[in-house]
């Protein structure tokens, strides 16, 4: 099958399912396409068991896909920009220290947390995997998807300041994730040692280096923004910044996410106030919702038919669903005791540690991440537990997180009436 056949297909497939899912199933977008991509999915491999249809022109086309190149390699970019675009810098600025405290020790935390209990969990039902690829399970699942968070936040009308909070650490918690991913797997894989200086030279590598490349890459954008007034070359150097800088940055090992990220800042807020007109902004805007929501409908129709080639054993479904509340377990533990600890100098809203845990939704990162683990007796129980947890972050999380959400709202309007009283 062709590159523009396999193209064709995936964009004839997301729209067939946005429509339906709009017209007739009226879910949050996202989720309403892969929810009837897994559907349809399931459907598909039943079909094929009773020998009714053959489904593996289907797993070939998904196999050509290589999920993990087409996130990593290709959409994270541009979602990671049109995401950043629409971040105030300054509400952000003003939760650095919760942002920053989540984003690193938030995602260790986790990570250590859920290695330890998966462990278990796959010993318990007689899956033998050594704690170092449990620790790479752990560092692969802790981080929250800004995709899934971002598609869902801006409709669930989460209080601002959790908003705020939610967004920032998972657009950035990712870059973070990936320099452990990659720091834990070569431990895995014997190509590299576990040394704590080993370690901070690649955080500072990736990480330091990747944001200092994005203020580099985001002010080289700006100049020339504001140096000229036409939207249709405006719009074409912001995709350059992304393809090019993402690129670059892969190239230099730094972390592209980071990088994307800080330039995505930077352009949103200083390049919209100061180097765009208003025509400009409206049309830059419009441009990279619908590359938002284009790419996002293409990801979530992937995640939702990633199931056709994934393998489910007994065994590594029973643990998959031991994994899944362990995982949300994690997340309360390593938000919550960091948060416990800022409330001496900062003010949250009521519930935020709730809101925050049922917030951050797992993603097509995680995803990503596991498939890219090279071929092992591992590999298929990880992805498998990975899968489950991604999928219902975001079928009963996404779905739930706006009461929650309203849960507060309610809760904190009520404040100052019962002051009163």
């Amino acid at each position: 099958m062709s590159l523009y056949d396999l193209i064709a297909i995936l964009l004839s497939l997301a729209a067939v399912f946005a429509y339906f899912n709009h017209r007739f199933v009226g879910l949050p977008n996202g989720i309403g396409i892969m929810l009837i991509g897994l559907v349809m999915s399931l459907f598909l491999l039943l079909l094929n068991q009773l020998g009714w249809v053959d489904s593996d022109q289907a797993e070939a086309m998904l196999a050509q896909v290589e999920f993990d190149d087409t996130v990593m390699k290709g959409m994270l970019s541009f979602l990671l920009f049109a995401g950043a675009l629409h971040v105030n810098l300054n509400r952000l600025a003003a939760m650095k220290d919760t942002i920053a405290t989540l984003a690193t020790l938030g995602v260790i935390m986790s990570s250590v947390i859920v290695s330890v209990v998966s462990y278990y969990v796959f010993q318990l039902f007689g899956i033998d995997i050594p704690y170092i690829y449990c620790l790479v399970f752990g560092v692969l699942i802790s981080p929250t998807d800004p995709i899934a968070v971002m598609g869902i936040l801006k409709k669930v009308g989460a209080p601002k300041a959790i908003e705020v909070k939610i967004t920032g650490e998972s657009l950035f918690n990712d870059g973070v994730a990936v320099v452990l991913f990659i720091a834990v797997l070569g431990v895995a894989t014997g190509q590299s040692e576990a040394t704590v200086s080993g370690v901070g030279l690649l955080f500072l590598q990736e990480a330091v280096g990747g944001a200092l490349f994005g203020l580099l890459l985001g002010y080289a954008g700006y100049w020339m923004l504001k140096s000229i007034d036409s939207y249709q070359i405006e719009v074409l150097i912001t995709m350059a910044m992304v393809t090019g800088g993402y690129a670059l940055a892969m190239h230099w090992h730094l972390s592209g996410p980071i990088a994307i990220v800080v330039a995505g800042l930077m352009i949103g807020n200083q390049g919209r106030r100061l180097a765009m007109s208003a025509q400009t902004r409206e049309r830059l805007d419009t441009f990279w919702e619908l590359v938002d929501e284009v790419l996002n409908a293409v990801l979530f129709l992937l995640i939702g038919m990633e199931v056709l080639i994934i393998h489910f054993l007994p065994s590594y479904l029973y643990s998959a669903l031991l994994i899944i509340p362990l995982v949300v377990i994690a997340r309360f533990i390593s938000v919550g005791l960091p948060i416990s600890l800022l409330r001496m100098k900062n003010t949250y809203p009521p519930h935020v540690v709730k809101i925050l845990t049922w917030g951050g939704l797992r993603g097509g990162i995680s995803v990503a991440l596991v498939l890219s683990l090279p071929p092992g007796p591992h590999r298929d129980p990880l992805i498998a537990a990975t899968y489950a947890v991604v999928l219902f972050s975001i079928i009963v999380q996404g779905l739930t997180v706006g009461r929650v959400a309203q849960m507060a709202n309610q809760t904190e309007s009520s404040r100052p009436a019962a002051a009163e009283k």
